[in-house]
Formats: C-alpha cells, sequence, structure tokens
C-alpha cells in the first residue's frame, strides 16, 4: 500500500513514530499509520496531512510538493494539500485521514475522488464514502461529528456561518481534524484514492441559523394521524429539498413526517421554516451500518447516531440506547433489501418496532411480512415483548411517492411525545395512501379491544373480529391469526365493505387484517380460506394485531 508517497515497508516505522509522537487530544500522532478500531468496526489511520500553522504563515506559502502538495497566496489567504493512495480490497471498514489544522481557519473545504475499474460481471466495483470529525474526536459515537455525504457528493466545504448539506456549520477549530472514507466496496484491483483538502483564513463570520421543527402541530386530541416516518433530502442521497419533501407529505394528506438522512443530522435544523400547523415534522436518521439500515426516530433536533460498526462488534445496543433516552424509536428498515449492506443482520431484541412494508410492494416486503408475523407467534408463546410493524415510503426522489405507505397512529394529541408512544405501542396500521380508511375491532363478553390492545373474554365466549375497509375496490380481505389465515372475504367494485369473523379466545392467540389489490390478472386468489397455495395481489393495508387471551390465565 502506498501512502503520501510512503510503501508498505515504512508501515512499521510510521506506527512507531506514532506511538512515540502522539499529541494529547489531537489523535495520531504526526506521520502515524494506525490499523485500528473505533470501539466498532475496524478503522485505518493514515500519515497525517499538516498545513502552516496560523493564517499569517499561510499568506506566505506558494507552490506545490509531490503527491502531498500545498498552494496558496497572500491574496486569498488559503492553502490546499492532496493525498493520494492506494487501498488493498479487504481494507478496513473505515480510513482515517487526520488533518492538522492550525489557528485562524474560517473554512474547511474537501474534495475527493477515486477510480472504478471494470470489473467481471457479479463482482463488486469501487464505492467509497466520505465524512469528517472535528478536533473533538472521531471515536465512535465521538463528539466530534461534523457531517457525512456517503457517496452522494465529490466534495464538501464547512464554515461558521454555512455548510454543504449534510454538513454542520460551526467554527473550524484548532486541531486535529479527521476525514473519514468509508471504501464499503473495493475492485479486486484494489481502490485508488485522491482527497484534496483546502483551508482558508479569516474571521470565522456570524454563525448559522438553526430553525428546528416545534414539537407539536395542530391535533384534534386522541385520534388517528397519518405519517410517513423514512423520507430523504438532499442533506444525504435525495434530490428532493426539504420544502418539496414537506410539500410532499402535506400533497399525500399526511399529518406529520420524520427526517431520516442517511448518517447525519445536518436537515434538522431547516426544518422550522416547513413545519407548521397542518404537518409535524419529527427529527430523525437512516442509521446506515454495514450490517443493515436502521430508523432513528424522535431523536433531539440536533442528535446524531453513529453507524460504524458491524453485528460482531457488539455497539448497536449500546446506539439503540441513546436513541430510546431521548425518548425516540429504533426502527429495523427494509430488512429484506438486496443492496449491499442492507440485509438485516442486528436482530429484534434492541427494536421497538420494524418496517415491513417499504415503498411500492414487492417480493421483499411479502417477506418481511412473514419473518414479522414468525416473530409474533414467537413472542406469544415465550410471553416476550413483540415488535409491531411500520410501513414507509424511502422516498428519494420523483417519481417516488411520498406516503406510499404511510402509518396510520392513534395518539393522543398532535405531538412527536405521543406519535413515538402510539408507534411503541403498535397502536397503528399501515395504508398504501390516504384513500384508505379501515377500522379493525375485536368484540367478546361485552368488551372490545383495537389495534395493539389485547381483549380477555372466557375461552369458549364468542369473538366477533370486523373490519370496516373503504378505497380498495375488488380487493380481499384476509384475517390472520397464530395458525395463519383463517379467513377471507372479496370486497366489491366499490372498495367499500364490513367483513366479520367469529372465533374464541381458545382458538386464536393474535388477530390481524390485511386488505390486497386484485392479482394483476383480475383473479382475487386461488385456494381455500385455510391458505392452501393461496396468491394475493399488492397490499393496500396491513394492521398490528389484536391480541386475545382466554380470562384467568
Amino acid at each position: 500500500m502506498c501512502l503520501d508517497g510512503h510503501c508498505d515497508h515504512q508501515v512499521d516505522i510510521l506506527r512507531r513514530d506514532a506511538e512515540r509522537s502522539g499529541e494529547p487530544g489531537n489523535g495520531p500522532g504526526r506521520r502515524g499509520l494506525l490499523a485500528a478500531g473505533v470501539a466498532g468496526a475496524a478503522a485505518l489511520t493514515l500519515a497525517p496531512m499538516t498545513f502552516a500553522h496560523s493564517a499569517e504563515a499561510a499568506e506566505s506559502t506558494t507552490g506545490t510538493t509531490g503527491t502531498t502538495g500545498s498552494t496558496g497566496n497572500a491574496g486569498n489567504a488559503g492553502t490546499t494539500q492532496v493525498i493520494s493512495g492506494h487501498l488493498a480490497t479487504g481494507v478496513a471498514d473505515f480510513v482515517h485521514l487526520p488533518v492538522e489544522v492550525p489557528s485562524g481557519v474560517r473554512k474547511i473545504s474537501v474534495s475527493y475522488s477515486y477510480d472504478k475499474p471494470a470489473v467481471p460481471s457479479g463482482t463488486p466495483g469501487n464505492f467509497c464514502d466520505i465524512g469528517i470529525f472535528d478536533e473533538r474526536g472521531a471515536g465512535l459515537g465521538g463528539r466530534g461529528f461534523r457531517g457525512w455525504s456517503g457517496g452522494a457528493r465529490t466534495s464538501f466545504e464547512i464554515s461558521n456561518s454555512e455548510a454543504t448539506p449534510g454538513y454542520l456549520p460551526g467554527k473550524v477549530h484548532r486541531g486535529t481534524w479527521h476525514i473519514v472514507l468509508g471504501p464499503y466496496q473495493v475492485a479486486p484491483q484494489g481502490l485508488n484514492y485522491r482527497v484534496e483538502v483546502g483551508l482558508t483564513y479569516g474571521e470565522p463570520g456570524p454563525a448559522a441559523p438553526r430553525d428546528f421543527p416545534p414539537q407539536r402541530a395542530k391535533g384534534r386530541g386522541r385520534a388517528w394521524y397519518r405519517g410517513d416516518c423514512h423520507l430523504h433530502t438532499v442533506h444525504s442521497d435525495g434530490k428532493r429539498l426539504p420544502a418539496e419533501v414537506a410539500a410532499g407529505a402535506r400533497e399525500a394528506g399526511l399529518d406529520f413526517m420524520v427526517s431520516t438522512d442517511h448518517n447525519t443530522s445536518s436537515a434538522h435544523a431547516v426544518w422550522g421554516d416547513c413545519a407548521g400547523s397542518d404537518l409535524l415534522i419529527i427529527t430523525g436518521e437512516e442509521v446506515t451500518t454495514r450490517n443493515g439500515h436502521w430508523l432513528a426516530l424522535g431523536l433531539p433536533p440536533g442528535e446524531w447516531i453513529d453507524w460504524r460498526y458491524r453485528n460482531r462488534d457488539d455497539a448497536f445496543p449500546r446506539f439503540a440506547r441513546q436513541v430510546r433516552r431521548g425518548g425516540g424509536l429504533v426502527v429495523p428498515a427494509h430488512m429484506y433489501c438486496a443492496y449491499v449492506a442492507s440485509q438485516w443482520k442486528f436482530g429484534f431484541d434492541d427494536a421497538d418496532a420494524t418496517e415491513v412494508w417499504t415503498g411500492p410492494w414487492t417480493y421483499d416486503d411479502e417477506h418481511a411480512v412473514s419473518t414479522w408475523d414468525q416473530k409474533i407467534g414467537e413472542a406469544v408463546r415465550s410471553g416476550g415483548r413483540w415488535v409491531p410493524a411500520m410501513g414507509n415510503s424511502d422516498a428519494h426522489s420523483a417519481p417516488q411517492v411520498i406516503g406510499l405507505p404511510h402509518n396510520v397512529v392513534l395518539a393522543d394529541d398532535l405531538r412527536t411525545d405521543s406519535v413515538m408512544d402510539g408507534i411503541r405501542a403498535g397502536r397503528s396500521w399501515i395504508a398504501e395512501s390516504a384513500a384508505v380508511e379501515l377500522t379493525f375491532t375485536v368484540s367478546g363478553d361485552a368488551r372490545q379491544a383495537g389495534i395493539g390492545e389485547r381483549l380477555d373474554a372466557p375461552a369458549d365466549a364468542p369473538v366477533d373480529v370486523r373490519l370496516d375497509v373503504k378505497g380498495v375496490p375488488n380487493g380481499t380481505v384476509r384475517f390472520i391469526t397464530d395458525e395463519g389465515q383463517m379467513h377471507q372475504e372479496s370486497l366489491g367494485a366499490e372498495g367499500a365493505g364490513t367483513v366479520v369473523w367469529r372465533t374464541t379466545t381458545s382458538l386464536a392467540a393474535y388477530v390481524r387484517a390485511e386488505v390486497r389489490h386484485p392479482m394483476a390478472n383480475g383473479s382475487a386468489g386461488q385456494g381455500n380460506t385455510m391458505g392452501d397455495a393461496l396468491m394475493f395481489g399488492p397490499m393496500a393495508a396491513l394492521t398490528n394485531p389484536v391480541f386475545l387471551k382466554p380470562s384467568g390465565r
């Protein structure tokens, strides 16, 4: 591996230099190249990039030198350094490039590039993300987080007055900053990279405004509220501006939405202008690890959650606790997504809910619903905690539809904490659009329970399961228990109807409802009501279960 003109045989020398010359509070030593962990996924630390030690010194710097060069002049009072190198396949998950930032810096600018050599069909090619941490530290969960753009951008800037979307504005203090590369795919030929860092000197300028959204909108008291909890903007890899996402949420008939840009909290401070009495905007993050993605919903505005770990690192529970301490929810996302690093590997012990339907209905969602239903059965058998289902659009750009699907949540009011409470309790169902309406109740022994609740009744007393639905022409209603599908009934062309089925608490430990569209060929599915060889069309609505328990048990 060649780094800054140094070759493999110098790695041991650099490591010894780092051990001798490390500076407290400034990260690795000046010539360090360390292979180490960040209390999570393995990280590789390269030799530091060193700039002039003050704005005055920078004004006299001219010219360029070798692979690692510096440029500058008195006219713009800035300097630039370039580092290039090679990463072999199998390199650590994250590569840290320390940057020694002197005093008097107004703005830091970073650009990067890497090669994409041809690879055989079926072989992963080069993909490399980027972000940055400031002098406060780059360790796992470190306070120094200043932004991440993944692979969505090739450059970014940070100053006190503004920052590139995905990055946090603020003063550029003296100390060791760390540019972090994330080579999540490396071709067999390896990955050649080039990083250019520019410093602009001068007074820091005024602080950027922060306009966090309010925690409450005008609600209807205890009611059912609609919201999409997985949305992206230009602050990560989305193409929509925050204002465009908010407009899309309103157009979809939503009462609330959650901002979940990948691995950054930078959008939090701009949502205030987009919120209103008619739309509650909740701050969150999509935490994009190497072993699956998860949603941190309801984060305190400005809070950031680290993603730099794998299942084997045993760090996920730590960050799940951080989310819950702030009143938020931990939600595995698109657990069967086929993209690299997207399949969920962390289990469900630390999940508050799980996303089983993401965007337009696909086989991945079918598989996710099946897994979720299995987990409900396990919880019933063990007496353990069950995990509610969610559905979200994961919309990034047009033509992806905001609100397809979304959650309909029973909450005490249109407030962040109330919505989180409703989702956590499973008092919710999933709709493909605001055109779909339903109510789902279970009644028996002069009692009634709704979605996410429990009905206690004598073991052999009749229990009536009732679904009222609108908005699914020629749809199919399914009632599913711990024994599988127990009832199926078709809706007419008008898409509205009431379906009632009778059971007992001795026969069903829970019951949930699905409403499906017809198959593409117009059929509503073949097979009997016990679930033999059934085939169904796309989901239109899906409820969380109502639990049934014999009285006295």
